[in-house]
């Protein structure tokens, strides 16, 4: 009798709809939908039987509120990522402020690459690998084995912390000077009648 109980519950779940309108599996499938554009995939992976999943994404596909919850994400895609200005500015920031600067472009042994955290590896750009012979042993008794080693190469430092300013708007305003031909004023040789009847025509030009 539990066990009949507890599915029920997790029935409940699924069927309880969002403020879209939509079950948690429909949510689901919209979002997979999203990813995979692929209507049996997305079915199946939202919980749906993987035999009938074809049909049900073709039902589900022709419900308005579906289809304009895919419109939706399809069009706010940094939201349906969950990609914020905040996470921009953390991966930036790992790169910017890395801790293995005295890495890049430096063979270390793998041991070395594998100590990394995880922090610290979404720093590299690529990496190279190479395998040497290594006496482990004495020149008496050598003992010669293979030993991996790995080449980093990391982004680049100056254009995160520049992105970083940009984002945060810690660069300096820009000035720029506007001048008339040979660096001479542009309305030296206007009169106030002049600027102000240019001034209208302009005026008149942005409102049509």
């Amino acid at each position: 009798m539990a066990i009949k109980k507890s599915k029920k519950v997790s029935d409940k779940k699924a069927k309880k709809k969002s403020r879209s309108g939509l079950t948690s599996k429909e949510e689901r499938f919209c979002y997979e939908y999203v990813l995979h554009l692929n209507g049996a995939k997305a079915a199946t992976l939202a919980g749906y039987a993987e035999r009938s999943a074809r049909i049900t994404a073709s039902k589900l596909l022709t419900k308005p509120n579906i289809a304009e919850k895919i419109r939706h994400m399809q069009n706010n895609l940094a939201e349906t990522a969950q990609v914020s200005a905040l996470r921009v500015i953390q991966e930036h920031s790992k790169i910017a402020f890395s801790s293995i600067a005295h890495l890049h472009q430096n063979w270390i042994q793998r041991e070395e690459f594998e100590a990394l955290t995880d922090e610290q590896k979404a720093c590299i750009k690529s990496i190279s690998t190479k395998v040497l012979k290594r006496n482990v042993g004495t020149k008496e008794c050598p003992d010669v084995v293979d030993v991996e080693y790995v080449k980093i190469e990391l982004y680049d430092k100056q254009k995160s912390l520049d992105s970083i300013n940009q984002m945060l708007g810690y660069n300096a305003p820009e000035k720029r000077e506007i001048t008339g031909k040979d660096g001479k004023d542009l309305f030296a040789a206007m009169s106030d009648e002049d600027l102000d009847m240019r001034i209208k025509e302009l005026s008149m030009k942005l409102h049509e």
